[in-house]
């Protein structure tokens, strides 16, 4: 039996946030501070630096991270499964993951989708992760078996790579459930004229979509 859950599923995104500039001023032209010596254990630290309080609500100030785990494989998926809290009513959520490889054998995307329960016309979601290099405005071609293809745009960069936020309608999904193989194509962009074509096999498909969790949008 299905069951959907009302739980975000979303991959570790490690974006940073780039520090804002220092700018000198010039010393000859201001007059010097006064200093005066703070109390014992208050006050900033070096002048505009505070050590901060401790907030003991932040989740993760523990320093524990969500566990994953891979719950399964089908074929050429795996099942990929984030360990929820013990004492929560919520099951693991999963989705289906794949590492697309180019001619050479070298790790070059990620692939994960997972279902939707309440998503209209969309019914499954996919998160595309591509290299830093590549030529954002070219998106990212999907096609199955060499059928027509279909282009979809990125979303958003982080130091990991760039991201493509896609929705698959039922259509898209019964074409990767009947095929073979798909074909992912990115243009990388220090050589626009040329494309890289990534084969994401969907050998174990269907066992792995019907094994991944049916979230809410």
């Amino acid at each position: 039996m299905t069951r959907s859950r009302n739980v975000l599923w979303a991959l570790p995104l490690l974006a940073s946030l780039a520090a804002a500039p220092v700018l000198a001023q010039d010393t000859a032209e201001q007059p010097a501070a006064e200093t005066e010596a703070p109390a014992a254990g208050a006050g900033p630290v070096g002048g505009d630096l505070t050590l901060g309080e401790t907030d003991g609500g932040v989740p993760g100030a523990n320093g524990q991270q969500p566990e994953t785990y891979i719950a399964a494989t089908h074929g050429d998926w795996q099942l990929q499964c984030l360990r929820v809290p013990e004492g929560t009513d919520a099951e693991d959520p999963c989705q289906m993951y794949q590492l697309l490889k180019d001619q050479n054998g070298g790790n070059v995307a990620e692939v994960s989708m997972f279902r939707l329960s309440n998503g209209g016309q969309v019914a499954a979601g996919g998160t595309f992760i591509v290299p830093l290099e590549t030529l954002l405005t070219q998106k990212v071609t999907i096609s199955v078996d060499g059928g027509q293809a279909k282009r979809y745009d990125f979303s958003f960069c982080t130091q990991v790579g760039c991201y493509a936020r896609v929705g698959f309608t039922a259509d898209d999904v019964a074409r990767f459930k009947g095929g073979k193989s798909a074909k992912v194509t990115i243009v990388p962009a220090l050589a626009p004229d040329q494309e890289v074509e990534l084969d994401m096999s969907l050998s174990g498909f269907t066992a792995a979509y019907d094994a991944s969790s049916a979230l809410r949008q």
